[in-house]
């Protein structure tokens, strides 16, 4: 029996100590990117910057918006069900304020020091946004 899969696109805004924001929907345990499902015929970017106003408040525009990456994991909040996620990067552009189904804002450590530090992320955000994170900050240095 085939595996469940959610498609998703979500924005990594970073600030300059190098925290990355993330999210707590209702209901669930597990923080993770602001973001969204994909409605039919959306763009993965499209959907992003939809989901970023309708849960933080944060209003972008198509060129504020840079691919990072995408990635397949498990789903955080879903057993049983893969996620694949479109990740952009985008610079924050006013202060972010939980709306629709968030419950909680967090800022994290970008550059965390041990996988501990990761315990209550989602698997897209600890598995792979991290540490390409990571990867991208060593390739400047």
């Amino acid at each position: 029996m085939p595996v469940p899969v959610l498609t998703v696109a979500a924005i990594c805004f970073e600030d300059s100590e190098g925290r990355v924001l993330t999210v707590r929907k209702r209901g669930t345990t597990k923080f993770m990117l602001p973001g969204g499902k994909l409605e039919f015929g959306e763009t993965p970017k499209a959907a992003a910057i939809r989901e970023i106003e309708e849960e933080v408040g944060i209003v972008l525009d198509d060129a504020d918006v840079t691919l990072l990456g995408e990635w397949t994991t498990a789903a955080a909040n879903e057993a049983a069900t893969d996620l694949v996620g479109t990740v952009f990067l985008a610079t924050l552009t006013g202060t972010p304020r939980a709306r629709a189904e968030i419950a909680e804002l967090r800022w994290v450590d970008g550059y965390p020091g041990s996988t501990a530090d990761l315990d209550d992320l989602a698997p897209l955000l600890s598995e792979c946004v991290m540490p390409e994170l990571r990867r991208l900050r060593d390739a400047r240095l």
